[in-house]
């Protein structure tokens, strides 16, 4: 298989509310985590940090114009690879041991980093069997209503379990702005993973079903609108509330 180069393996696109998508080209869609970053006055908020295959600080400039905390929807290889290179970086009490002490196995990279999930494979010295996240100990443990304050813009913290035991979602009220992670995204859920809880799922589905949402941006694939929100969730719920 071709080898990417490290400057083509990030492609960002600026959205509304000073929000900058960033993606890794050469993941395959349904592996490949949204990066997002949100401009705050006082630092950056990095949702989310990929593979780790390729350094993010050196080559996105988003995240390097102001210091970004680093905030972990949850502990999945896809999602939480260049923490390491942050300074503040938090995620939820639930899964702060990964975060410090990340496995093949607890992050998800076993079963599934294969060179299969690539249409490029990353630039040397990388081999899928030999991946691994870098251990990134959390700054700050985050809890159910925490505020993450960025000094002009806040997010609060919603713990959703059921795709994992600390998965969160942030919210600012303000701009009715969602970043749900890999709790509600316009895609197939993930409800088999090793920790996955089906009820804790459901009962966190119902608890956000009336969020007032005006534009989600999701873990994966497309970001959509509050209306595709509830949609998405009653769908889920339909197909698992027995």
């Amino acid at each position: 298989m071709e080898i990417a180069t490290a400057d083509s393996w990030y492609e960002t696109q600026k959205m509304a509310d000073d929000v900058t998508y960033i993606g890794e080209v050469f993941i395959k869609e349904f592996y490949r985590c949204n990066i997002w970053h949100v401009r705050g006055r006082d630092k950056g908020m990095l949702v989310d940090s990929g593979m780790g295959v390729v350094s993010l600080r050196e080559h996105v400039a988003q995240v390097t114009e102001k210091p970004s905390i680093a905030v972990a929807s949850h502990t999945h290889f896809d999602h939480v690879g260049c923490h390491h290179e942050f300074e503040e970086r938090m995620v939820h009490i639930d899964e702060s041991n990964i975060l410090e002490s990340p496995t093949r196995e607890n992050t998800l990279a076993e079963p599934y980093v294969e060179d299969s999930i690539f249409t490029k494979l990353p630039p040397y010295p990388y081999i899928s069997t030999e991946y691994a996240v870098k251990a990134a100990p959390a700054t700050r443990l985050l809890e159910d209503g925490d505020v993450i304050d960025l000094g002009d813009r806040h997010f609060t913290v919603m713990h959703t379990p059921g795709h994992s035991p600390g998965g969160i979602m942030l919210y600012e009220k303000s701009t009715q702005i969602l970043f749900s992670g890999d709790t509600v995204y316009d895609g197939p859920l993930i409800v088999d993973a090793y920790h996955s809880d089906l009820p804790d799922f459901v009962d966190s589905m119902k608890r956000i079903l009336d969020l007032s949402v005006r534009v989600v941006h999701g873990g994966h694939f497309p970001s959509f609108d509050g209306v595709r929100y509830r949609e998405l969730i009653k769908n889920f719920l339909n197909q698992n509330d027995k």
